[in-house]
């Protein structure tokens, strides 16, 4: 039997995987945090099957924005054993430039997000198995995607 998750285990691997995202950690360090068995990753423009389809998301990623800071701002997580439901909102602001521009520009937004976050069996630590965008809300002033 499977060791239940607890609610501090969960906002940690929030807050870490954050902190990854913000400093473009190598794709290496954010594979611990995703399940390799049944991973599904929904963003504005793709849905992701699998780790393979995770790391072209993530390469590409990190070449388009630059500057970025995700803020926490809500966190509700629901434990199910082995498993919870994770709702949240993240501000995000990144930086883009788009050729030949001459600047660059600010992103800032809220994300609204669905995650559900499974302990592994391989290593029985939490891993995120389904993280879905639900919804992109703009701050004034804003560049878009």
């Amino acid at each position: 039997m499977t060791k239940p998750l607890s609610e501090s285990e969960v906002a940690d691997l929030v807050k870490i995987w954050y902190k990854k995202l913000d400093v473009h950690a190598p794709l290496l360090e954010f594979i611990p945090l995703l399940s390799d068995e049944n991973l599904e990753m929904t963003f504005p423009e793709a849905t992701l099957q699998g780790l393979i389809a995770f790391e072209g998301w993530y390469e590409r990623v990190i070449r388009i924005f630059f500057d970025e800071v995700h803020l926490l701002k809500e966190v509700n997580i629901n434990l199910q054993g082995d498993s919870a439901e994770v709702n949240l909102i993240v501000e995000w602001q990144a930086s883009v430039w788009n050729p030949p521009a001459a600047k660059s520009e600010r992103i800032k937004l809220d994300a609204d997000q669905s995650w559900i976050v499974q302990r592994s069996s391989k290593s029985g630590e939490p891993v995120i198995a389904k993280y879905v965008v639900n919804a992109l809300n703009y701050h004034e002033g804003s560049a878009r995607l």
